[in-house]
């Protein structure tokens, strides 16, 4: 369980996609629709260029932003870190742990294959990634 590849976790997956010129509004919609916890956000070219969180709606509402005018590229975060098709779930557990993000985008010659979250690992993935921990901090 705990060698599960990536490819695997996202081979059927559909991720929501949107362009940088959608509107924050449009993204929270959709997100709601989906009962996702994220959009990848695309350029003209389809190349992966940000994600946006729930994290990110509301620090941009937060601060005043009109929803149905602010486009996704002003919101979202930037060149996001991924993680390619081919890792261990336990090696996105780690990046999203050791970063202090939930979602990661999976990549693969920018051709995206779908993004994780914190809740799609198993148990067994999460005790090894606390076993992990636990054992890094006795050493250090």
């Amino acid at each position: 369980m705990t060698n599960r590849r990536l490819d695997c976790m996202v081979k059927d997956q559909n991720p929501l996609v949107m362009s940088e010129s959608e509107t924050v509004g449009k993204a929270c919609a959709a997100m709601y629709q989906r009962r996702a916890g994220s959009i990848l956000v695309v350029d003209g070219h389809e190349h992966l260029s940000g994600i946006f969180t729930g994290r990110d709606a509301v620090r941009v509402l937060a601060n005043g932003a009109d929803a149905y005018t602010m486009p996704l590229v002003l919101a979202m975060t930037r060149n996001p870190t991924t993680i390619h098709p081919a890792q261990r779930a336990i090696d996105a557990l780690r990046i999203m742990s050791d970063s202090g993000f939930r979602h990661l985008p999976v990549v693969e010659n920018d051709r995206i294959w779908g993004v994780v979250s914190r809740g799609d690992f198993k148990g067994m993935e999460l005790d090894r990634l606390d076993d992990d921990e636990h054992l890094a901090e006795c050493i250090w």
